[in-house]
């Protein structure tokens, strides 16, 4: 706990087996109460090696219902088992965990609701090695998201996010897509509601265990991260009604 926060990790996972052990050995369980794994069908031994570290909640899933549906069985269970802050992070090891403490302090202290660890800030994403298309692309669609939400945010793309339970219980996240681009609708549910956003710098490691999207699957992602950004100014303007609102 911090400041009397109940503090909850979540690992959504897909193939992590040889990477979970490290990044659940960075967790700094000097303030993190639980963690929860969620296993979305994977094809290696993700759920057997989460049990051989005692990670106490495992929910796998019997079929793979995609990056937004694994979020959503994980913030589900972290809000049942009484979080009051909620940190996602990837277990494939490309985020340290070592960020926790200074993303829940700046939550549980009250200075901001929602804390995105930044892989742009600093420079951390080409040298952590991010491929320089990924670069550019993380560039040009964070300009055109920042135009059209009226926003500032250094990146919306990172996979290491924290949320205070008033933000989870807020917005209504199950309306989203079970795929890649649930992150950027949930940014837009946030800023929405009226959330502020804090971003802490983050460094990153692409590594070939590390998950990744190829080109074609990033390129489906940029056109629907471009459709949420229009959709949130379309709705903010009144002129339709955005069903994840």
């Amino acid at each position: 706990m911090l400041n009397n926060k109940k503090i909850i990790v979540v690992l959504p996972a897909y193939n992590a087996a040889l990477t979970l052990e490290k990044t659940y050995r960075e967790i700094p369980f000097d303030i993190v109460d639980e963690v929860v794994l969620v296993d979305d069908a994977s094809r290696d031994d993700t759920v057997k090696v989460g049990e051989q570290l005692g990670i106490r909640h495992i929910i796998r899933h019997d079929r793979n219902k995609g990056y937004g549906g694994n979020q959503k069985s994980c913030y589900n269970k972290a809000l049942e088992l009484g979080a009051d802050i909620v940190i996602m992070v990837h277990p494939d090891y490309q985020y340290t965990p070592l960020l926790i403490p200074a993303m829940c302090s700046i939550i549980a202290n009250g200075v901001y609701p929602v804390v995105l660890g930044s892989r742009i800030l600093g420079m951390g994403a080409l040298k952590g090695g991010m491929p320089v298309y990924k670069y550019i692309f993380n560039r040009f669609l964070t300009l055109v998201q920042n135009l059209l939400i009226r926003e500032k945010l250094s990146e919306y793309h990172t996979g290491y996010r924290a949320f205070s339970r008033e933000v989870l219980e807020s917005i209504h996240y199950m309306r989203n897509s079970d795929d890649f681009i649930f992150d950027n609708e949930m940014l837009s549910q946030i800023f929405m509601k009226g959330f502020e956003i804090g971003e802490v710098t983050c460094p990153t490691k692409y590594f070939e265990e590390a998950s990744s999207i190829n080109f074609r699957r990033s390129a489906i992602y940029g056109l629907g991260v471009l459709r949420v950004s229009l959709q949130h100014r379309l709705h903010k303007w009144g002129i339709i009604k955005g069903k994840i609102y």
